[in-house]
């Protein structure tokens, strides 16, 4: 291995965070490895994060939830993040159904002012959106480096990203993958990949053990009709637009077959943009298992044209669903969203039921419920809005009229100064000379007016009496003329046109009542509340990860030559890192487990150091060429001192450590070149690279005028006098007679 390579932990390290973000440097390139947010939206590893946003050179996303890439709207936002992020297609659409809606369910309850909708689109119009097995070859700082994604199961899109430095490592990033098959995703294919230098994995379910998937399915199926048949209403808590999926699909499947019994009763999934995340599944097919592709190719049957399950974007629409009932709500770790509304209104009553998917980070609602089944009282934060009333409605209506008069006279001032710009000098110079000042003048001559202006000699010129008119200025775009509104309106209006505006307006009436219910002001109320668990609570694991077993297979497939163990808490991870270490032959280099905020550094070669280069080093060198690149031999001694920004690079570098002193940390410092005196400068001998060909030796007599051939492999030289051969990685020249071509020669 001859790259410097080293990862950096942020989050998802040794510790029990189910949010991942980790900076990996391969040379002088960086790349950030997921970028994810705890639920309760800690800012520790993000204030650490963004230390490091202007080194960071592209972000590699592997999974579209909240955990991956939750923080991706604010590094980009607020913190300034502006390289190139790459995605699978299915993260890239998936992932902004996870934020929309993750934004949405804080924002119905609370002030949140973390990122808005706007720096969500903004975040994901820089994701570059690839295919499977497609290679991207990085261009820049990046030049000779390229990044595969491969499927990795758990989510569609999901991917394991394969980082390849040209001809020498190969770096491999596999987290939360899942080698099985599913209803509707393939197992990944981490198998396949044949001895990386690096495999940066997972531990998170090393000491887990899963239950089997029929087993599953049926607790699943018998806890549903069990709490259907006592007039009881399920809510089963699921992410926005990743393992979902799988649960609506096997619902609706449960639903569809007559022996089953749950025809009757009803099924619905609830969260904010439950519309377009089934819509996205139906367009996404090709990324899903082969028995849903051979289905739709041969049949046309999208598995995801639900026949019973029911799309709500409210709990005014959930209410109108018939009980008892199915409903699949946002989120999974019951802190926001419609999954915690439901289960503040059902966890009272003994006849519901609530099933909990996946296993969220600790402090959570739904790990404390995990953690502790016997639980029956639990003290949770409510958050809901309030109506503004009194004098708190009064003072933030005369605000906001300010607000408004302020915009308003703004816009005037714009408008006036627009005026002025697009108004030509002509036009100002007529209006100089008609007077035009708002009061009505003509030119008439009259008895007594302006006097003073008239000058000693006579006027021949007689003058006429004329109205006031200025002309209008057209003003333009590079589009045209500015069109009037006002000049295409008909005052009078038909009988036909009067009743179809009233239909219209009839109809939306309900709309325009709506929107004046969400224009009214509100403020948020949170209030700690003790809440009696009278539902019965399981949890089913649907996660979607590979159990503890099942890595320790794949490992031993693999067998990387160095392995760094992240997103596990301490018992996970010493568990695998001391499994694999007993296992002789299986990890051939070192088995690294790193905490969080530490630098793991895996180059494997130990004499080499980065360095930066002066300009006064580099222009003392005498550079040669050859096979397409330039060399040159360097006489400097290595300072650790603060240089002097000569360049543009070296400004750069100067405000990033501006930067970084800005956020709190000490500038990096870089060992640097800096030139010898001449009188220090020790001679060296000449240095030979690579092997002399005879074939390139042969093109060089020839262009000396000195006949050469090539025959059996020996190269004959001035008319076979002279043989020239290779031995060993030495060429001796064998000759019958010293004569005047050998030593020309």
């Amino acid at each position: 291995m001859t790259s410097i390579i080293k990862l950096q932990t942020f989050s998802g390290a040794y510790d029990d965070s189910l949010c991942l973000a980790y900076l990996l440097q391969v040379d002088e390139f960086h790349f950030l490895l997921d970028c994810g947010w705890r639920e309760d939206l800690n800012m520790k590893h993000i204030n650490e994060l963004k230390k490091y946003i202007g080194q960071i050179d592209a972000v590699l996303l592997t999974y579209p939830d909240l955990y991956h890439l939750g923080s991706l709207p604010y590094l980009v936002g607020k913190c300034g993040l502006s390289c190139p992020i790459y995605a699978t297609v299915p993260v890239y659409k998936m992932g902004q159904m996870f934020m929309y809606d993750f934004f949405q369910s804080h924002h119905n309850t609370e002030d949140f002012d973390l990122f808005t909708l706007d720096d969500v689109d903004a975040a994901f119009d820089k994701i570059i959106q690839l295919k499977y097995s497609q290679t991207m070859s990085l261009r820049g700082k990046g030049h000779g480096l390229q990044i595969t994604p491969i499927p990795g199961g758990h989510m569609i899109g999901g991917t394991i990203w394969k980082i390849v430095k040209e001809g020498e490592e190969e770096i491999v990033y596999a987290v939360d993958y899942n080698h099985k098959k599913e209803r509707h995703l393939n197992g990944c294919m981490l198998e396949t990949i044949g001895r990386p230098h690096v495999l940066i994995t997972d531990a998170f379910n090393a000491k887990y053990v899963q239950a089997r998937r029929r087993a599953r399915d049926e607790q699943l199926m018998t806890n549903i009709l069990t709490t259907m048949r006592n007039d009881g209403n399920v809510m089963i808590a699921v992410d926005t637009a990743g393992r979902v999926l799988e649960l609506a699909h096997l619902l609706d499947q449960m639903w569809r077959t007559a022996e089953s019994g749950l025809s009757v009763y009803s099924l619905a999934l609830l969260n904010n943009v439950s519309y377009n995340v089934v819509e996205f599944a139906k367009s996404q097919v090709e990324w899903m298992s082969d028995k849903i592709m051979k289905s739709f190719e041969d049949k046309r049957n999208n598995p995801f044209q639900f026949r019973h399950v029911q799309l709500c974007h409210s709990l005014a629409e959930l209410n109108r669903v018939p009980e008892p009932k199915v409903v699949l709500a946002s989120v999974p770790d019951l802190q926001c969203g419609f999954s915690k509304e439901l289960f503040l209104q059902w966890c009272s009553n003994t006849k519901n039921s609530i099933i909990l998917t996946s296993r969220s980070s600790p402090g959570t609602l739904t790990r404390n419920l995990i953690d502790n089944p016997s639980k029956k009282k639990v003290d949770i934060q409510v958050n809901h809005r309030v109506k503004l009333s009194g004098d708190e409605l009064e003072e933030y209506l005369q605000r906001k009229h300010e607000k408004k008069e302020k915009e308003r006279l703004a816009a005037k001032l714009r408008e006036r100064e627009q005026e002025q710009e697009s108004s030509d000098e002509s036009e100002t110079e007529m209006e100089e000379e008609i007077g035009y000042s708002g009061e009505a003048k003509h030119d008439l001559m009259v008895q007594g007016q302006d006097r003073s202006k008239q000058g000693f000699f006579k006027q021949t010129k007689k003058t006429y009496p004329m109205f006031p008119f200025v002309e209008e200025k057209i003003r333009c775009d590079e589009y045209g003329e500015y069109i009037k509104h006002e000049d295409f309106r008909f005052d009078d209006v038909g009988e036909e046109e009067k009743m179809e505006t009233e239909t219209e307006t009839e109809t939306e009436k309900p709309n325009k009542k709506e929107e004046e219910k969400t224009e009214i002001p509100t403020r948020c109320v949170s209030v700690t509340k003790t809440f009696d668990i009278l539902a019965h609570v399981h949890f089913i694991d649907f996660e979607g990860r590979s159990d503890g077993e099942s890595i320790r297979k794949i490992l031993g497939n693999i067998r990387p030559r160095e392995l760094i163990l992240v997103h596990g808490n301490p018992e996970s991870t010493e568990a695998l890192a001391s499994y694999c270490r007993s296992q002789a032959g299986m990890i051939q280099g070192a088995v690294h487990t790193p905490k969080v905020n530490e630098i793991v550094d895996v180059t494997k070669e130990s004499h080499i150091y980065q360095v930066k280069l002066r300009d006064s080093v580099v222009s003392r060198v005498p550079f040669t060429k050859t096979h397409g690149m330039e060399m040159g031999w360097i006489d400097a001694m290595v300072d650790f001192i603060k240089f002097k920004p000569d360049t543009f690079d070296e400004q750069k570098d100067k405000n990033k450590n501006q930067a970084a002193e800005d956020a709190g940390s000490e500038p990096e410092l870089v060992p640097t070149l800096v030139p010898l005196p001449s009188s220090q400068i020790p001679p060296h001998s000449a240095v030979f690279i690579n092997e002399p060909r005879l074939s390139d030796f042969k093109q060089i007599l020839i262009n000396e005028g000195i006949t050469a051939e090539f025959s059996a492999g020996i190269l004959l030289c001035c008319g076979g006098n002279i043989a020239l051969r290779k031995v060993k990685i030495l060429y001796c020249a064998t000759t019958s007679y010293i004569c005047m071509e050998l030593l020309q020669l």
